[in-house]
C-alpha cells in the first residue's frame, strides 16, 4: 500500500514539473506578450463555430496558409453542416485534396457534419465532451474551439506550445496533457484567455522550431532555455495587425 502511495505521489510530481519561473516572472512574460500582440488571434480562416471545426480538424499536420488556401472557396458553398453532406465526401476532397491525409479527413468531416444535424440540430456544441465526440475532433481541436467559437478560456496544446512550454521550461511536460495541465497551474489567470495564441504566435514567428531567433524575442533576458544565443530583450512594441485568411494568402504567394 505504501508502496503503490509512493508510485502515485512520482507520478503526480512527473505530471506537475516545476516550472523554472518565479510567479513575478511569470506575471512579466505575458504581460510583455499582451504589449506585442494586444489582441491575437487564430490565423485559420473560418466564417461560423462549423467551419472553425472542420479548419482546426483539416490543420493537424499541415500548415495553417495551406489550409487557408483549401478551404477560402469550400466554405463559400459548404458552411455549414448540411451544406457539407450535400457536397458530398468527393466533392469534398476536390476542395483538400492539396492537405496532408485528405482523404481521412474528408471522410472525418462528412461523419461529423452528419452526427452535428444528427444530435446537435446542426449547432456545434459548446463542452469538451460533446466536442470529443465529433470525428476527427481530440482535445486540442476542442480547446481551440471552445476558445475561438465561444470565448471559453482554455489551453490547447499544439507542436508550438508545446515545443515552448519544454524548451524554456515554462511547463515541462512528457504529453500535450501533463503540459496543458502544467500550463494552466502557472498562467497568471488575467492573461489565460489570449496565452494559447501568445504561446503559438511566439513559437511560430521567434522561437522557431530549428533556429529559435533570439535576437526577437521580447522575453530573452527571462527566458531558461539553455542554448538561447542572446539575453537582452528586443525592443517591447506592439506589433503590426495580423493579416488572416485571403489577406495572409495573398502575402505568401
Amino acid at each position: 500500500m505504501q508502496t503503490s502511495q509512493k508510485s502515485n505521489g512520482a507520478a503526480r510530481s512527473r505530471r506537475h514539473a516545476r516550472s523554472a519561473y518565479s510567479k513575478a516572472e511569470l506575471e512579466e512574460i505575458f504581460r510583455r506578450f499582451s504589449i506585442q500582440r494586444p489582441e491575437p488571434k487564430g490565423e485559420l480562416e473560418h466564417v461560423n463555430p462549423f467551419t472553425l471545426v472542420v479548419a482546426v480538424a483539416l490543420s493537424a499536420q499541415a500548415t495553417d496558409v495551406g489550409v487557408n488556401r483549401a478551404t477560402r472557396d469550400l466554405f463559400k458553398i459548404a458552411g455549414t453542416p448540411q451544406k457539407m453532406l450535400d457536397l458530398g465526401e468527393e466533392g469534398l476532397i476536390q476542395h483538400i485534396k492539396t492537405i496532408g491525409l485528405y482523404r481521412n479527413k474528408a471522410k472525418n468531416v462528412i461523419a461529423l457534419s452528419k452526427l452535428l444535424l444528427d444530435e446537435f440540430g446542426g449547432e456545434v456544441p459548446k463542452t469538451r465532451e460533446e466536442l470529443m465526440r465529433l470525428p476527427g475532433v481530440g482535445r486540442k481541436t476542442a480547446n481551440v474551439v471552445m476558445s475561438m467559437a465561444f470565448g471559453i478560456p482554455t489551453l490547447a496544446v499544439d507542436t508550438h506550445v508545446f515545443r515552448i512550454a519544454n524548451r524554456i521550461k515554462m511547463a515541462p511536460g512528457a504529453t500535450p496533457d501533463a503540459v496543458e495541465d502544467n500550463l494552466l497551474r502557472v498562467i497568471p489567470k488575467q492573461y489565460l484567455f489570449h496565452a494559447h495564441h501568445w504561446l503559438i504566435l511566439h513559437g511560430r514567428y521567434t522561437c522557431k522550431a530549428r533556429k529559435p531567433e533570439c535576437e526577437r524575442c521580447v522575453i530573452a533576458d527571462l527566458c531558461r532555455y539553455p542554448a538561447k544565443t542572446n539575453d537582452v530583450p528586443a525592443l517591447l512594441v506592439e506589433l503590426p495587425a495580423q493579416m488572416i485568411g485571403a489577406e495572409a494568402l495573398h502575402e505568401s504567394e
